[in-house]
């Protein structure tokens, strides 16, 4: 790589210095007769300070003061994430995540206690009273009931709940570096996030600069785009999957055959069905058939080497998003001589780049058996469905692609590049962060590319996440106050 850092990012700087200045490393149940509302409404107690009872006390009579409820959870897994509490006389701080049911079995009916994503729950608040045993809920899981203490609010009712504003229109009160947010311009704004996006990127590219030698630049871009394949649930069994199967080899063994190649990936995987199900069509039983009459010929020289079935997180995944349908793409992508990989390694920064390689993307696998099925014992669908969709073959551009791009190009990016990069499917970090910032009312164009994105996400993992006390420790709005032309 000859081209520098501060030649590919130039802006990234910028916000560099900021972060340079610190001194540290920066599902609901319907009511019933004697409770006719929802587990959303209590959600909404809970997170708003304007209705949450204070004081708070625990099963075994501690004081509970919510220094900071948490995040409110988008997807699946507890209601609020990384939330902060003080506990007893001494005011002990606890930071974790927070589940809210209507009574106290209702962990137990949800089957919350073998649910791996509720392991980081440090306190169980319901409505009514009731006191849950091990094994039910681990002992070090703060019990709190609001029943009792909202009873003691004469003004309080639950019929006065705005639900639909919830969780964003009632972020309150609005974090110190949202009202110095709000002196800045629109360009001011932008510009910040530019730069932190910039430097987002930096640091992907670093990354896989440090990790890259001469002759693994392929492997390399084959192994992130695996764990990209993956998304959060899967990252980590694609990743290994492309260091058990490497390319190098997959090319040589499917001999660039789309069909071998992704019988080779299926088997090695440990995810290709021993054998048909009954129940399945005739197409889907001749496809799983065919791979098995490829697989076969190969599995004795895997033996001992393959994943496992449990290795891989199948509960909870979307019959679209399920590894198997997955590796189809990731097949397409690095088969054949006209395939994306020979088109990503041959492009350059620039816009027209990004858009060749966004439509190879999007089109991979486009006439494979699992462009038209959904899973196994599905049905057949009436058009092809893309593999790779819009938004996530924009996170691999932005993510993956282009910071390996720029960890090997020894030519100058074309002017502008880094703002055409497109924007991808929203997630709950970014949304966070741009709700803490930029307040309830904010006008979203602020930040509808995919650099800003990438801004929104160093500042969540800089500040939100690294600040352990919540806002009353973050010390974004100092620095920003420090660099305000940033």
């Amino acid at each position: 790589m000859s081209i520098s850092f501060n030649e590919l990012f130039p802006e990234a700087c910028r916000y560099r210095a900021l972060r340079l200045s610190l001194s540290t490393a920066v599902r609901e149940t319907v009511g019933n007769s004697d409770f006719p509302w929802s587990e959303r409404h209590l959600r909404c107690v809970w997170m708003d300070p304007a209705y949450r009872p204070t004081p708070l006390l625990t099963a075994d009579g501690r004081l509970v003061q919510v220094e900071n409820p948490g995040r409110w959870n988008l997807e699946a897994g507890p209601d609020f994430l990384d939330a902060i509490l003080r506990i007893g006389p001494d005011e002990c701080t606890v930071r974790g995540d927070i589940e809210l049911h209507i009574r106290p079995a209702d962990w137990r009916h949800h089957g919350h206690a073998s649910d791996r994503r509720y392991r980081g729950v440090i306190a169980h608040v319901t409505y009514f009273d009731g006191i849950l045993q091990e094994p039910d809920l681990p002992a070090p899981v703060l019990q709190i009931a609001l029943r009792q203490a909202l009873k003691k609010i004469p003004s309080f009712s639950f019929d006065s709940l705005d639900l639909p504003a919830y969780p964003f229109a009632n972020l309150a009160p609005s974090p110190p570096c949202a009202h110095l947010l709000k002196t800045w311009s629109p360009d001011q704004q932008g510009s910040f996030l530019d730069s932190a996006g910039e430097e987002r990127l930096r640091l992907k590219t670093e990354r896989l600069v440090q990790a890259m030698s001469g002759d693994n630049r392929a492997q390399t871009l084959y192994e992130e785009i695996m764990g990209a394949l993956g998304y959060k649930h899967n990252r980590n069994p694609f990743h290994k999957l492309a260091q058990c199967l490497p390319l190098d080899l997959l090319h040589q063994e499917s001999k660039n055959t789309l069909t071998t190649a992704y019988a080779l990936l299926a088997g090695v995987s440990g995810l290709l069905p021993p054998k048909t199900n009954p129940l399945w069509d005739e197409e889907t039983k001749g496809f799983v058939r065919s791979l098995w009459d490829i697989w076969w010929r190969h599995q004795a020289a895997w033996q001992g080497k393959t994943l496992t079935r449990s290795d891989w997180v199948l509960s909870h995944v979307r019959p679209v998003n399920h590894p198997l349908r997955r590796l189809m793409a990731a097949a397409g992508l690095f088969m054949n001589a006209d395939s994306p990989l020979q088109q990503i390694m041959t492009s350059s920064l620039s816009t027209s780049s990004f858009k060749t390689v966004l439509e190879a993307l999007q089109t991979v696998g486009g006439e494979s058996y699992w462009a038209w099925r959904s899973g196994f014992s599905s049905p057949r669908g009436a058009s092809p469905a893309a593999l790779i969709g819009p938004g996530r073959a924009a996170s691999l551009l932005t993510n993956v692609i282009v910071p390996w791009m720029a960890a090997t190009t020894s030519s100058k990016p074309e002017s502008n590049w880094l703002k055409s990069l497109p924007h991808e499917d929203d997630n709950r970090f970014g949304r966070h962060t741009a709700h803490a910032l930029f307040g309830h009312d904010h006008n979203p164009s602020l930040y509808r590319s995919g650099l800003r994105q990438q801004g929104l996400l160093q500042i969540f993992n800089d500040f939100c996440l690294n600040s352990r006390n919540g806002c009353r420790d973050c010390r974004l709005p100092e620095t920003l106050s420090a660099h305000q032309n940033i």
